[in-house]
């Protein structure tokens, strides 16, 4: 009986229990900063359509295996002796797909799906083993391999292709390996509601703090006194970005999450509101980053159209994704938003015709903005949801 069970330890895994986003969990994320970092850096070597688009292609291939990783931690328990080790094989994975990233519709094509692909399936070891005594799970999780494996293996294949043929090749993976979650069901799923939503506000954090390296990498050097106004105005529009996030959005949307049925309803909403929704947030943060990194290089010469639409297209994307965020959960827009990405949008033709240094300093402002219009709109609505948090704080 003692052999039994011994044998059945090491074929499973402790399932999670706490709702606090782990060490090892924070670890596995710093390779991800590496990768948001060489996203803009390959955005920033080909600033053109053609490159923004390659750059955002290879991230929403980094975004749905991070997403992997974020639903099974929600499942399994990441200390678990066996979960470590597999978690770690997969940052030595994530690791070689960074590094792949600048020369990914190069020279390290193949490399770069290899190790995607590795990095996927260390992912569906580990939900076969979180499935093993739950039959709904496990018919998921076998949806999802078969989703993957398709991805995957269009990934691999393309890797051969010249770069504009690779580029329509990788689009159709991962529209397909994205999609197949939304069309394949949800009732098997499991997650712990505010572990997961502390997760995906963890990678906002780490999505931004990539943005803050964008300005030092940018800055290079030297610092003109122009740069260092373009360095504290990148700062400013940063922290704009964390508040229009953390202030209420992300409390409300967890506690919507928390608060919905479990099983098809819960999962949906994580599936919709964090899965899907959070990557055109962090696709916002880096197209800013980059067009920051663009600016802290030339303060006073105008943005070319590319970086121009990078650094206000990326604030009006974020804050689109935001109302989006907010449809899904209360079915109600925000106008605010929608309304200051129609004129960031509009103010592109001005952005190309101003230094850079001013068309910062414009959406810094307009940013900073709509935070004291909806600060002081908000008023007693506001306070009562960030008492609400403290006090649940207080009793955790």
């Amino acid at each position: 009986m003692e052999a039994q069970t011994g044998q059945r330890r090491r074929l499973t895994a402790a399932m999670r229990e706490g709702e606090q986003v782990s060490p090892l969990e924070l670890f596995f994320d710093l390779v991800f900063v590496l990768a948001l970092t060489q996203c803009t850096q390959l955005m920033s070597n080909d600033p053109s359509w053609g490159g923004v688009g390659k750059g955002l292609l290879v991230l929403g291939l980094l975004w749905w295996a991070w997403v992997g990783y974020s639903w099974i931690t929600s499942v399994l328990d990441p200390e678990d002796d066996a979960v470590r080790l597999v978690i770690f094989a997969a940052m030595a994975a994530m690791l070689i797909v960074a590094l792949a990233v600048p020369r990914a519709f190069g020279g390290l094509a193949l490399e770069f799906a290899l190790a995607y692909a590795a990095l996927r399936y260390a992912q569906l070891g580990l939900f076969m083993i979180a499935s093993r005594d739950a039959p709904a799970l496990r018919h998921s999780v076998l949806t999802l391999a078969r989703s993957t494996t398709v991805g995957v293996g269009i990934l691999v294949g393309g890797s051969f292709l010249d770069p504009g043929a690779q580029a329509a090749v990788w689009a159709v993976a991962v529209g397909l390996d994205m999609a197949g979650p939304y069309f394949f069901g949800s009732e098997g799923w499991r997650l712990v509601p505010a572990h997961f939503a502390e997760r995906h506000g963890l990678i906002v954090i780490i999505a931004l703090g990539e943005s803050i390296v964008a300005i030092g990498v940018g800055v290079g050097g030297e610092l003109s006194f122009g740069q260092g106004t373009a360095a504290v105005l990148g700062i400013a529009l940063a922290a704009a970005m964390w508040w229009l996030y953390f202030d209420v959005v992300a409390l409300v949307a967890a506690r919507r999450l928390a608060r919905a049925e479990p099983g098809r309803a819960q999962n949906e909403m994580a599936r919709d509101s964090y899965s899907y929704l959070h990557f055109p947030m962090v696709a916002g943060i880096v197209l800013v980053a980059l067009g920051m990194k663009t600016t802290l290089g030339h303060v006073d010469d105008p943005l070319g159209t590319v970086p121009a639409f990078a650094l206000l297209g990326g604030l009006a994307g974020y804050l689109l994704a935001h109302v989006s965020f907010r449809y899904r959960h209360i079915h109600t827009i925000n106008t605010r938003r929608a309304g200051l990405a129609v004129v960031l949008l509009a103010l592109l033709p001005v952005a190309t015709e101003i230094p850079a240094l001013a068309s910062v300093a414009v959406v810094t402002a307009l940013a900073w903005l709509l935070i004291v219009i909806e600060t002081r709109s908000y008023g007693e609505s506001r306070r009562r949801v960030r008492r609400e948090e403290y006090a649940h704080e207080a009793s955790s």
